[in-house]
């Protein structure tokens, strides 16, 4: 390893990431044939192979596993050390690595742009994606902090709730109900359901809520996305519960019909794994967070009661 650079660690760490020499040197703005020349001098270092090809995918060998833990150790360290000096400078610089579940993506950009502007020397990777593949990225120490819904039941991390996300029942804007008042939840049984698919937080509350009171609803639909149901709901396909940061964009589309035991009460969560040491940038944008969260609530709040004034 005396032979190996820096330089070749961080071709093989992309190239190990990604599963792909392809998308490694795309990233990195190289030719596929210098990834696979610069991983090569590297194999050669180690004295083992690092990578194993099956088919057409690319597997990491357990030298490969080894070398890729290191790798994310030194990286880590490196950046560390980048940010403790620039903050030694009085700046704020380096990368802030974010995931986020779906649902998040209306309102963490929001959140994420006067940040981006009280510190320009950050650069932001952002990674919307659903709630498997968080836990798996999480696993894997991917991200420096995790935006999530649900905090895992059997992975140890520290998490802080900074923003309520309250379930509530969409339906078309002319759709019967949305001129009642606190309906009583049996009647859900009587509208076309929209669901999330199976494995969705959203859905496990809302089965939850009507499996405590003995309601069964009929559902015409599961789909994936909430923009794909917001369209199906639009379109007078049915009915469906959804978080009302969705809402937020179009809010002059859709009722928000008063369901008794609704709106259902949860939150976001910040998350990162326990005993993980945050960089001066996760932990400047966690404090941030928690404070820009309760300004982004009232200028909601405000928005969309004008929305329903116009509509009214």
């Amino acid at each position: 390893m005396n032979q190996a650079t820096l330089h070749q660690l961080k071709v093989f760490e992309a190239a190990a990431r990604h599963g792909s020499f392809t998308r490694a040197a795309e990233e990195l703005f190289l030719t596929q044939p210098t990834v696979s020349m610069q991983i090569k001098q590297l194999t050669k270092s180690v004295g083992l192979p690092l990578f194993e090809q099956v088919g057409k995918r690319l597997y990491l060998t357990e030298a490969g596993r080894e070398l890729f833990a290191t790798c994310r150790q030194i990286f880590d360290n490196i950046a560390q050390f980048e940010m403790k000096v620039a903050d030694l400078k009085g700046l704020k610089q380096g990368q802030l690595r974010l995931a986020v579940i779906t649902t998040a993506k209306y309102f963490i950009p929001r959140l994420l742009g006067p940040f981006c502007q009280l510190y320009p020397g950050i650069d932001i990777s952002l990674q919307v994606t659903n709630h498997e593949r968080i836990l798996e990225r999480m696993m894997n120490n991917m991200d420096d902090l995790y935006i999530m819904s649900q905090v895992p039941e059997h992975v140890d991390v520290n998490c802080q709730p900074f923003l309520d996300n309250p379930l509530v029942v969409f339906a078309p804007v002319n759709h019967p109900l949305a001129k009642e008042k606190n309906i009583p939840i049996q009647r859900l049984t009587n509208e076309p359901f929209i669901m999330r698919e199976p494995g969705s937080g959203t859905r496990r509350a809302v089965q939850n809520l009507l499996d405590e009171h003995g309601v069964t609803v009929k559902v015409k639909l599961e789909l994936g996305s909430n923009e794909a149901i917001k369209q199906a709901i639009a379109g007078g396909l049915g009915i469906s519960v959804l978080s009302r940061h969705t809402l937020l964009s179009d809010a002059s589309e859709f009722s928000i019909l008063d369901v008794q035991y609704f709106p259902v009460k949860r939150a976001w969560y910040i998350v990162y794994p326990a005993g993980k040491q945050l960089s001066i940038v996760a932990r400047t944008y966690y404090e941030y967070l928690l404070d820009a969260a309760q300004k982004f609530v009232a200028s909601t709040q405000q928005t969309v009661a004008s929305e329903y004034v116009q509509v009214e």
